[in-house]
């Protein structure tokens, strides 16, 4: 969430659909990955589950970085269209929402509650599983717009940077500091 708001306060409305398809298809893959047993592996093993958490991480940690290292003046309105191409946007989105364990963990959790276990599980899962990837897409969509609507009212380049290098660090470090149940 945090990352498809930074997007749209940088980028403006062009950012909100890349991002939030970026985020779609993570949860997706996500789901997938529990569905498949894979989250269960993870959940259930320490180094995997650190290992996903940290690479997670390092990703978010880096993102902000990066973003406070870059030299940009000019408020995302005055920007050519295309700074960041919607592919960039689409794939980080993508890989923060892929790399993220709690994700993974809570579909473990909570998906199978509303199973029954004497019927075919597949079935279940998969009406469950696009539920919640379609409520996080549009909920994000949601931030994304919000956030594209504020972007012209914090047209301070200081003021977006520190809001994108918070977003990304703030989000790194939390990810990092997740602990297995």
């Amino acid at each position: 969430m945090l990352l498809v708001i930074a997007h749209a306060l940088r980028e403006g409305r062009r950012a909100t659909i890349p991002t939030c398809l970026g985020v779609v298809a993570g949860d997706a893959l996500a789901v997938t990955v529990s569905l498949a047993g894979m989250g269960a592996l993870i959940a259930a093993s320490a180094t995997l589950f650190t290992l996903l958490k940290w690479l997670g991480a390092a990703y978010l940690i880096w993102l902000g970085i990066r973003t406070l290292m870059e030299r940009r003046s000019e408020p995302a309105s005055d920007r050519p269209a295309g700074a960041v191409s919607s592919r960039k946007m689409a794939a980080r989105a993508f890989i923060v929402t892929a790399l993220n364990p709690k994700s993974i963990a809570f579909f473990v959790a909570f998906l199978p509650q509303f199973v029954d276990p004497g019927a075919a599980v597949a079935p279940q899962f998969i009406p469950l599983g696009a539920t919640f990837v379609a409520l996080a897409g549009i909920t994000n969509l949601g931030y994304a717009m919000a956030g594209a609507h504020t972007s012209g009212l914090m047209s301070q380049p200081l003021a977006q940077r520190i809001i994108q290098w918070t977003s990304g660090s703030v989000a790194g470090v939390m990810t990092a500091a997740i602990r297995r149940a």
